[in-house]
């Protein structure tokens, strides 16, 4: 079980603040879909939405750019009650980053990314604030915040911070690949992250790319034992429909299935699990306890047309739990 301080604040999410824009005309490609519905997105701030939305106290540190997307941004997660004073204004000319989605059946989804000279990635490490990081009880890392410079640096000073004030540390692996040069340039920054972290979560896919270098690769035990042997305390591997494992210290395993879920689209999935997983985890249930609560939020995400605007509620996860039973 995860040890938390008594904090000011839950959970701070650091990194990415992005535009998605979901098809509307689902069952078709992109090239025929013709309108589209506008949401707050990244997976760092749907993680901080789906905490907020949870009952939990989130914060976010990151940058936004000058203009009427970054302005919708932070009046969105105002609105949910996040706490934005450390979201920054980029005053360089970066832009919003966009994804657009397509949604082509239940199992046949791509997102469309633009992600070139965005704000998010713009974050510098001048901008962090250790007393910020020093007030809450869990820091909430996401993978495509180290894809380059300055946010990259950005990451490592929060980590240090965190490390120092004993501000537990969550490490989103959120790998994507068109925010990388090389798998090369992931696998040593992610590894350097994850040393300082004390919660790494991921699919097995995500796991094989930090561990590119490593002769672990593909097995979920020698992938433990190589993160547990550094700061980490939990080790939290997905497997999509096969549902997930968690590693602890001590030897301890843990398994969680999936719920059963009239699928529209994958993606949000992972971002519902973080979210509903950190809560359990800052309620002091064990890692299976907590791993059920998210698999039973990814489950109500992937039903829903929006990723931030579906996250649950308390109430919608335990309905969900109380009515349907885990694969």
């Amino acid at each position: 079980m995860i040890q938390f301080e008594t904090r000011e604040r839950d959970v701070i999410g650091l990194g990415r603040l992005c535009i998605d824009l979901n098809a509307n005309e689902i069952h078709r490609p992109m090239e025929e879909t013709r309108t589209f519905t506008k949401y707050v997105g990244g997976s760092p701030a749907n993680i901080a939405i789906g905490a907020q939305r949870l009952g939990l106290s989130a914060g976010f540190i990151g940058k936004v750019s000058d203009d009427q997307m970054g302005r919708y941004i932070v009046n969105y997660l105002e609105e949910q009650g996040i706490d934005t004073s450390n979201v920054v204004t980029d005053k360089t000319g970066a832009v919003t980053g966009l994804a657009f989605t397509e949604i082509l059946s239940p199992e046949d989804c791509s997102i469309l990314m633009y992600r070139d000279n965005v704000a998010d990635l713009l974050l510098a490490p001048s901008e962090v604030s250790e007393a910020y990081v020093a007030s809450a009880k869990c820091l909430l890392l996401s993978g495509t915040a180290l894809a380059s410079s300055p946010s990259r640096e950005a990451v490592f000073v929060a980590l240090t911070y965190a490390n120092k004030h004993n501000t537990k540390v969550v490490f989103d692996l959120d790998y994507r690949p068109y925010t990388w040069k090389s798998m090369e340039e992931t696998a040593v920054y992610y590894r350097l992250a994850a040393e300082k972290c004390d919660v790494i979560v991921g699919t097995r896919e995500e796991f094989d790319v930090m561990e590119t270098f490593s002769e672990v690769k593909g097995d979920d035990q020698q992938t433990a034992r190589e993160w547990l042997s550094h700061q980490a305390e939990l080790v939290v591997i997905k497997h999509g429909q096969d549902g997930s494992k968690a590693y602890e210290k001590d030897g301890t395993t843990y398994r969680s299935g999936v719920y059963p879920s009239n699928v529209l689209k994958t993606f949000g999935a992972g971002d519902a699990y973080a979210s509903a997983f950190i809560y359990g985890l800052l309620q002091g249930w064990n890692a299976e306890q907590a791993m059920s609560f998210g698999s039973a939020s990814a489950s109500i995400v992937i039903s829903r047309h929006s990723c931030s605007e579906a996250m649950p509620t308390v109430a919608d996860i335990e309905e969900l739990m109380q009515t349907t039973t885990a694969k």
